[in-house]
């Protein structure tokens, strides 16, 4: 049922030769391939080569199937708190040598739920209606693949169309039409990717603001690597609609139609932006904000504020809370930088025009954050090799978060490394969450009880 590629030793070859991977954020008008002055960049190749050759290690003795959390455990290899594992399918079930981004998808027509996985060499449709019985429908293989920015991709759905970028030179943005997963029962199907938006070679990132049907492309190599705006309200058809430019390089976004409280801008389309500009890659070397966009009008967009904060590394991503009051941010640098432990900053953007950190919420772990998404009064934070973090939002208000459940799918540590979950996708009506691991493939996990939202 499963497909399954041999190719470990060929990709720690291609990072042994390159010896470098592009770095999570640029200098603003840099080429992405002279980034030799990082010097953590290196090391970073180094580790996710390692990573690729332990794969086969893994293989052999993970967890497959169906493992509780039991006094703290699951299948005596996972340590969890009220968090279950459902299912797990490793690297070689999806048929890629290394995994990235995750998103989901439910089919409308059916009630199927998906999970949209970000490999290497190819995004992979996984079947998870059944969550204890994954099953791989197919794969969308890259537009390209080149050694330098094709190891990870990113993928948001809009109008039942997955929309997948990657750093791979000539990438673009693949358009998916995801109706084709419908009927796929037996061996994974090899599909072709729907449509193809050429007006970006590679970016690192994107979202999809599903009211409007607007793209927004960032950290790529055009509109100085901040917002490239793409019309996607006919999927098949993605149209350029402008640029942003004026707070630089551009990390990640959330864009929305503004339903807050700041009466000012209700109703208008606004981006929330974790911005890093880099001079120096180390403490006091780089300009970390949280940028707010008025990108109401395309042609003219407006910015609001961009607010420094304190002790930062590289402003990574965040995510709103549900009633858009509060904005939970994640900086994948301040631990390697600060020796602090894992830290999600709590800003209040109540008042657009003036964000302000109110609070920081740091785990018992010293692992590097990556992603955080938001449901209802909980918070999913993929915290690498710390793995999937649930926190409790409900007193928020005060500055506060709370960790009530955990699934740590990288066991060997929980140190500042980039090894284990990369994302995390928890919007599924059945409440499970999908979580991909760079080493490990995916996992379909259950929160159970006062953890679930």
């Amino acid at each position: 049922m499963r497909v399954r590629l041999s190719l470990v030793l060929s990709a720690v070859l291609v990072f042994s030769i390159v010896g470098v991977v592009p770095s999570a954020a640029h200098p603003e008008g840099e080429d992405l391939q002279s980034d030799r002055h990082y010097p953590s960049e290196e090391a970073r190749a180094h580790e996710l080569a390692n990573v690729v050759a332990a794969n086969a290690n893994e293989e052999s003795n993970a967890p497959r199937g169906f493992a509780p959390c039991i006094r703290g455990m699951a299948a005596d290899t996972f340590p969890c708190d009220g968090v279950d594992m459902m299912s797990h399918l490793t690297l070689g079930d999806l048929g890629v040598t290394f995994v990235s981004d995750i998103w989901g998808w439910t089919d409308p027509g059916t009630g199927a739920d998906y999970a949209i996985v970000g490999g290497r060499q190819a995004t992979v449709f996984v079947d998870i209606s059944d969550p204890k019985r994954p099953d791989v429908v197919g794969l969308l293989p890259a537009h390209t693949n080149v050694a330098i920015g094709g190891l990870w991709k990113d993928i948001k759905v809009y109008d039942n169309h997955a929309f997948i970028v990657s750093e791979s030179v000539g990438h673009g943005m693949q358009v998916f039409d995801l109706r084709q997963l419908r009927g796929v029962t037996r061996d994974p199907v090899t599909f072709e990717e729907t449509a193809h938006y050429a007006g970006v070679s590679r970016t690192h990132n994107l979202n999809i603001n599903t009211d409007t049907g607007y793209a927004y492309l960032v950290s790529g190599e055009t509109c100085s690597r901040g917002l490239h705006m793409v019309d996607v309200s006919n999927p098949t058809e993605p149209a350029f609609a402008g640029c942003f430019t004026e707070h630089g390089n551009i990390h990640d976004t959330q864009c929305v139609i503004y339903e807050g409280p700041d009466t000012v801008y209700q109703g208008r389309e606004i981006c929330f932006n974790s911005a890093p500009q880099v001079t120096v890659f180390g403490p006091g070397g780089v300009y970390n904000t949280l940028s707010i966009v008025d990108v109401t009008d395309k042609e003219r967009p407006q910015a609001i504020a961009n607010v420094e904060y304190a002790q930062s590394g590289i402003s990574h991503q965040g995510w709103l809370t549900p009633d858009q009051g509060y904005f939970l941010h994640g900086d994948e640098y301040d631990e390697t930088f600060y020796g602090i432990n894992t830290r999600t900053r709590i800003w209040d953007v109540r008042d657009l025009d003036d964000p302000r950190v109110i609070g920081a919420f740091d785990s018992e772990t010293a692992a590097t954050d990556h992603n955080i998404y938001t449901a209802g009064d909980r918070a999913y934070a993929s915290n690498y090799s710390a793995g999937l973090r649930i926190y409790d939002t409900s007193d928020v208000a005060n500055g506060e978060l709370s960790e009530v459940g955990f699934f740590d799918v990288y066991p060997e540590h929980d140190n500042p490394a980039f090894r284990g979950t990369w994302s995390n996708y928890p919007w599924y009506e059945q409440g499970v969450v999908a979580v991909s691991s760079q080493d490990r493939g995916l996992f379909v996990l259950k929160p159970k009880g006062r953890v679930g939202h």
